[in-house]
């Protein structure tokens, strides 16, 4: 998700007028399993799925194939009350109406016969209506009825938040991939329905509508996308250092194409700088895929949405593709198992970026991105909190979640830790965590779910030390720890504070009249030998995040001119 606006991620969605109100079970995404559900292997999803903009309503046919893995006597899967379902049929039997209910969007099926264990199962379930609109795409989740400038329909689907189940029937939590899903999507006739994978057909009906057919495998629930609208397309192919060819494409709007080609130029060198720092890209045997949306942009599986209206930066690239395509890596090969662990996919996505703008122009440009973060870390709740959680529950700062720290706090940490052990060192935990094995290669690995346990792991194989200490005050405590500095006649004596008490033996590095020291901190303490006149700078470079008094000074003082503005805009009501 774009971490731009994350201050708006915890204002509820307001329901179209005359729409229901969504319900508290369709707003929920991940957080604890229910018991049911994980008895539930998914083993392939078939949607039938037809776009009406004139209607603003979609119809759809859901073809569910589930392996037991304890023996079950119905299914239960997620599916928003706004999409009531008109007939279901289980392994080829149509079921009468009173087999199922769906009072908040939970839908429970009674199965017509006991299915043992080990056993498939089929689920047909036909469905209809108005889903759920999304006011504020894509910080909200649901669908978005728009209109190109050219007048004509434009569609997209945005579900992070709210997940899966906003438009078809799944299971959704991080752990209910599909291993396959099948697209067919109807759209009226002169338009286009680019999504997930690889494209294996268009039929074209007798009225002059048409049903893109795709397929992707293994798709991160939530990044299951429509997209709707009367796209061009640019294509390539990229020549990976791996060795395979992958095809590029990008959807984009009439009018736009000389716009549209500057980004798509974009294109290969940033999947070159991901394949040189992470590793191959995990979905070259479908596509790398962008689509031009009515919203800013989200990381579905393939088919990446791109709504920046191709604005420019001083860092030289566009900031949203960079940033949505990367997930590709950290959310959709390697996907968090527990929304408690986002910062999986945000944090080392956010720090993403600086490494990125270093890759193409140096330390200049990397320190510069990196001090534009620092003041939007707010340190107001631990970054994980060791309980499964909902995405809701990780973005609220309502509900005690870390919000945007997922993000810029746990790119500083990325940024501190690649400092302390290197390169090389620190790229080899990538590739632990993102592939699960040091040696990726085109076809020998497969999408996978990960942990900040599995991270930890990473590092201590990868160095042969255990950095509990390292985790346990940056991601498990609210609090940064402050480098307490104590000038005396012989030198600089150094030590580290760490919230609740904790051990926090980091080096750090001082400039002595500009000869840079590495203090070694064992103990939490070290000394750095100084004439009394020296010039003595701790940490200039900036490698270590720590507590900065002028951060909080600017921090409580933006604080305050919204508050006083807001009270300024009251008082004129």
């Amino acid at each position: 998700m774009i971490a731009l606006a994350l201050l708006l991620a915890a204002t509820p969605t307001l329901p179209k007028k005359g729409e229901p109100p969504i319900s508290a079970q369709t707003a929920r995404s991940g957080g604890p399993i229910d018991p049911e559900q994980a008895k539930l292997g998914f083993d392939a999803a078939d949607l039938a799925i037809e776009v009406l903009p004139a209607t603003e309503t979609l119809s759809g046919v859901a073809t569910l194939t589930f392996t037991a893995k304890a023996p079950l006597t119905r299914l239960l899967v997620d599916l928003d009350r706004n999409l009531p379902v008109s007939a279901i049929s289980i392994d080829g039997t149509a079921l009468a109406p009173a087999a199922w209910s769906n009072p908040e969007g939970k839908l429970a099926i009674t199965l017509p016969h006991p299915v043992a264990a080990g056993a498939k199962v089929v689920a047909r379930i036909a469905y209809a209506g108005q889903p759920h609109i999304a006011v504020k795409a894509p910080w909200d989740s649901g669908v978005v009825w728009a209109t190109t400038p050219g007048g004509q329909p434009w569609f997209a689907t945005t579900t992070e938040g709210y997940g899966c189940d906003l438009f078809w029937p799944c299971l959704d939590y991080p752990t209910g991939e599909p291993d396959q899903v099948t697209m067919h999507i109807t759209v009226p006739p002169g338009l286009k329905a680019p999504s997930n994978g690889v494209l294996t057909g268009v039929d074209t009906l007798a009225d002059g509508r048409t049903t893109w057919n795709w397929r992707a495998r293994h798709p991160n629930t939530y990044a299951v996308a429509i997209n709707v609208g009367p796209y061009e397309v640019i294509e390539g192919k990229y020549k990976s250092r791996f060795g395979n060819v992958i095809p590029m494409y990008y959807w984009y709007l009439p009018g736009e194409k000389a716009k549209a080609e500057k980004l798509f130029a974009e294109f290969a060198p940033t999947l070159d700088f991901y394949e040189d720092i992470v590793g191959p890209y995990p979905w070259g045997h479908e596509k790398v895929g962008v689509v031009e949306t009515p919203h800013l942009g989200l990381e579905n599986q393939t088919i990446n949405a791109y709504g920046n209206a191709y604005a420019k930066s001083i860092d030289g690239f566009d900031w949203l593709f960079q940033h949505e395509f990367g997930h590709e890596w950290f959310a959709n090969q390697m996907t968090a198992a527990n929304w408690d662990d986002y910062w999986l996919h945000e944090g080392f996505e956010e720090y993403m970026q600086p490494l990125y703008g270093r890759w193409r122009e140096g330390e200049a440009r990397y320190a510069k991105m990196m001090d534009d973060q620092r003041a939007k870390i707010m340190n107001k709740a631990p970054i994980i909190s060791g309980k499964q959680r909902t995405e809701e529950e990780v973005y609220d700062e309502k509900l005690g979640g870390p919000s945007q720290d997922i993000y810029y706090k746990g790119a500083w940490m990325l940024h501190t830790l690649r400092w302390e052990i290197g390169d090389a060192a620190w790229q080899r935990t990538l590739r632990l965590l993102v592939y699960g094995r040091p040696d990726p290669r085109p076809g020998n690995f497969a999408p996978r779910y990960g942990s900040t346990a599995d991270y930890e792991r990473a590092v201590r194989t990868v160095t042969g030390r255990d950095y509990g200490w390292f985790f346990d005050v940056y991601l498990r405590q609210a609090a940064l720890p402050d480098l307490i500095q104590t000038r005396t006649a012989g030198g600089l004596q150094l030590r580290w504070q760490a919230p609740g008490g904790k051990p926090f033996p980091l080096p750090v590095e001082v400039s002595v009249n500009g000869r840079i020291v590495r203090v070694a901190m064992t103990g939490g303490r070290g000394f750095v030998a100084a004439p009394a006149a020296a010039r003595v700078l701790v940490d200039p470079m900036a490698r270590v995040l720590r507590r900065s008094v002028a951060v909080e000074e600017l921090q409580a003082w933006q604080a305050e001119r919204r508050a006083a503005a807001a009270t300024a805009a009251a008082a004129k009501r």
